[in-house]
């Protein structure tokens, strides 16, 4: 009988374990977004999010008594990289303020091509996946950016006034009809002929 054994072993010792949940945690709350196998993102999410708990309280309590720097203490036990817990002291425990609980989703995505193990994503709550996000970014940093100034710059603004069209715009360079290959009837002769005899 299993008794009083809540959690998964995933297979490793104690110790494996807590360095795989630890890991996972610094990477979940550093990139606020992780693929793995869904047992062990449903080990994940009570891990992380206890952790998230502490650090409210910690950012609720401010500096009184020293609580803000006993749950940074605490969080630290747990997640040994200075730069996560300083994100999630900085940014990601004050978006969860009036949040009473479940910071974090999981997802299911499908199974792995190798070993056909269920695989989930999991990411934080209110930082949903974005795939246009790096093009969005790209296309915000470009027209952000100075146009080119001095005589080249003006004489390619002025050339794409006259014809029309843009950078992004090929709509004018593009053939609206294909030639048909062999000398069929849709074949079309450009050369004049002879007018005349032979």
């Amino acid at each position: 009988m299993r008794h009083n054994l809540a959690h998964r072993k995933l297979g490793r010792v104690t110790e494996h374990r807590l360095a795989l949940l630890r890991n996972q945690a610094i990477a979940l709350l550093r990139h606020e977004r992780i693929e793995t196998t869904m047992p062990k993102a449903k080990e994940l999410r009570p891990f992380v999010e206890r952790l998230i708990t502490l650090a409210k309280r910690g950012v609720a309590a401010g500096d009184a008594n020293g609580k803000a720097l006993h749950a940074r203490r605490l969080v630290m036990a747990e997640i040994p990289d200075k730069a996560v817990v300083g994100k999630l002291f900085a940014t990601i425990a004050p978006r969860f303020a009036e949040r009473p609980g479940g910071y974090t989703r999981i997802l299911r995505v499908g199974f792995r091509r190798g070993d056909s193990a269920e695989v989930a994503q999991v990411e934080l709550v209110g930082s949903e996946y974005n795939p246009r996000a790096a093009e969005e970014a790209a296309a915000a940093k470009e027209a952000a950016k100075p146009k080119a100034k001095g005589v080249g710059g003006r004489l390619r603004a002025a050339a794409e006034r006259l014809r029309g069209t843009k950078k992004g715009d090929d709509d004018s360079r593009k053939v609206t009809a294909k030639p048909t290959k062999g000398g069929g009837a849709g074949r079309k002769i450009t050369t004049p002929r002879k007018a005349g005899g032979s």
